[in-house]
């Protein structure tokens, strides 16, 4: 998808402004109405941004690096915000240069760290950080993931959520 200057440019404020609202974006943009920034992003940056679990805009890692030089500082660390089952298959996720690793085996992973999750919360948990662009799917015989950051470069803030 190739990017307008005016597109670009309001990318790089959402990366700089990160996580945002709707109403920031209004202001930093002169639009009338959120309704406008939401059209906006739906229309020019889809790709390019997700809205975290507090419903806060947020760029995708893609975001970071096209735009990343247009920010004030290199972007070298994303920040997400997960409940506390992402962030516990984040940790038990093999690394974003390493072989990736099937649910099942996520799943093992998460209870040898002491928690109990059924099979479908682990593989609905990847499949989310997946949409955020914190995890890559690999496509094997069957899924597989991994880490699509450095796990230096990634700040996980943990949802106070202890349900699962």
């Amino acid at each position: 998808m190739t990017l307008s200057d005016e597109a670009r440019e309001r990318l790089a404020d959402v990366v700089a402004l990160q996580p945002t609202k709707n109403a920031e974006l209004q202001a930093q943009w002169d639009m009338d109405s959120g309704s406008d920034v939401h059209q906006y992003l739906e229309s020019e940056l889809k790709d390019y941004y997700y809205r975290d679990e507090d419903s806060l805009i947020c760029a995708t890692p893609e975001a970071n690096s096209l735009v990343g030089d247009d920010v004030e500082g290199e972007i070298d660390e994303q920040v997400v915000t997960v409940p506390a089952l992402q962030a516990a298959a984040i940790d038990a996720l093999p690394d974003h240069d390493d072989e990736p690793q099937s649910v099942v085996a996520t799943l093992h992973d998460l209870r040898d760290a002491g928690r109990d999750p059924e099979v479908d919360e682990v593989r609905s948990a990847l499949r989310s950080l997946a949409e955020k662009g914190v995890v890559e799917r690999v496509q094997k015989t069957v899924p597989t993931y991994r880490l699509a950051v450095e796990r230096d470069a990634l700040e996980v803030q943990r949802l106070d959520d202890e349900s699962d």
